[in-house]
């Protein structure tokens, strides 16, 4: 199996204090609120977004790094050591660097909408340095780890992916104050193939081999077909990174998302059987966000194949982007809808009957307000790059605010209910 059993044993003895992870996630919320907002006053420039400073491309980051990456150094920092059984490494350190990667994304994204180098360079020093220590963490609770041969796997190739992303990033950020070390086509495509994929992607692959069975109540997928679909995943962001350096591009540049599609059938494949099999796959609204964020992933992979095969995808740029931050997004929201009241239950005075379930900490009404808002806002989004439309794109980040201020309210009573 993928997890031994029993990993949640003696589990709070391996728990970070609250405030950590939940100001990695509160964080999160908040940059998710702010991203959905920017759409709003950059909806003219959005439709036909293809790169450069802007509102657009500050919207998209705040989901990236304010969003996805904080929702993942939070959630790894904490569910690593519970999943390896080992302790937490460093709380203070874990802290620190919390509070430097909040402030370096705050100040990368400003720099990034009102189109200013020299703020967008300090806020990406700023970012660099906290990802990087989060990989010094990283790489000592992934040496340590034991019996997890499936998260381990996918641990590393996520933290060379971050390696190979910041580094990218630089490139990008050099380039931006007229110092090029790279050529923009390559760095921006290993950017997006590292950051977006490999780190992101395989963190959150890797971690749905905790999550899904735990939610289920299942056994974890077999290991062998699950190191599989670990290592296509691992090709197709090698072949990526070799067509992106114009090495045989004319062949890699189309195989390389292929292969990720492989890799990402067979890893939802796997997730299904395991939640069919448990005493409890009903997981209701959250795994259809789930759902929705493997048909948004493998939907940008399909784009990207389209492109590389040189068919004529109208506003392909912007619509491949939309696709893979709305999935990975939509992903994400589902699983930390689950994670949240978990370890708020986790870290809550356990009464008389033991610790509260986290069904009595989850605030259903605005869930259920978020799920509706982020699919139709999601949506929106898709139609107006389709259709060329700024209103529409405003339409969405009108909807996506409302839904994004739902999932922090959903927030802020989860961690209200556990301090109380």
């Amino acid at each position: 199996m993928g997890v031994p059993a029993g990993f949640l044993r003696d589990a709070r003895g391996r728990l970070l204090p609250a405030s950590i992870p939940f100001r990695f996630f509160g964080a999160a919320t908040v940059f998710h609120l702010l991203a959905w907002a920017a759409l709003v006053p950059g909806a003219l420039a959005t439709p036909g977004f293809a790169g450069g400073l802007g509102l657009p491309l500050a919207a998209l980051h705040l989901v990236t790094l304010g969003v996805l990456a904080m929702t993942a150094l939070g959630a790894s920092l904490q569910l690593l050591p519970v999943a390896t059984r080992q302790p937490v490494a460093s709380p203070r350190a874990a802290a620190a660097l919390g509070w430097v990667y909040l402030a370096g994304v705050a100040a990368t994204t400003l720099g990034m909408a009102l189109a200013a180098p020299a703020l967008l360079a300090a806020g990406a020093a700023a970012t660099v340095g906290a990802l990087a220590a989060y990989a010094a963490l990283l790489a000592r609770n992934l040496r340590g780890a034991r019996g997890v041969p499936v998260v381990t796997a996918h641990g590393w190739a996520a933290w060379v992916s971050l390696g190979l992303a910041l580094a990218s990033a630089l490139a990008l950020a050099a380039a931006w104050l007229g110092h090029p070390v790279l050529a923009r086509p390559a760095a921006v495509g290993l950017h997006i193939a590292f950051a977006a994929y490999g780190f992101m992607g395989l963190l959150v692959l890797g971690f749905s081999h905790i999550l899904v069975p735990m939610f289920a109540l299942s056994d974890a997928p077999p290991r062998g077909p699950s190191l599989a679909s670990a290592g296509a995943a691992i090709a197709a962001l090698a072949l990526s990174a070799l067509g992106s350096l114009g090495i045989a591009e004319a062949w890699l540049a189309p195989l390389a998302p292929a292969v990720g599609l492989l890799a990402l059938g067979s890893h939802v494949v796997l997730m299904e059987r395991a939640r069919a099999s448990g005493m409890r796959p009903r997981l209701g609204r959250s795994f259809v966000l789930v759902r929705v964020g493997w048909a948004g992933l493998g939907a940008s992979l399909a784009v990207a194949l389209a492109m590389a095969l040189g068919l004529g995808v109208p506003r392909a740029p912007a619509l491949f982007g939309a696709l893979l931050a709305g999935g990975l997004l939509s992903l994400l929201l589902g699983m930390l809808s689950r994670i949240v009241p978990f370890l708020a239950a986790m870290h809550s005075t356990p009464g008389r009957r033991g610790p509260p379930l986290p069904s009595a900490l989850t605030a259903e009404r605005p869930l259920k307000l978020h799920f509706g808002c982020h699919l139709g806002a999601f949506a929106l989004l898709l139609a107006a790059i389709a259709l060329d439309s700024a209103a529409l794109v405003a339409a969405a980040g009108a909807v996506g605010t409302v839904g994004a201020a739902a999932f922090g309210a959903f927030f802020a009573v989860a961690c209200h209910k556990m301090r109380r």
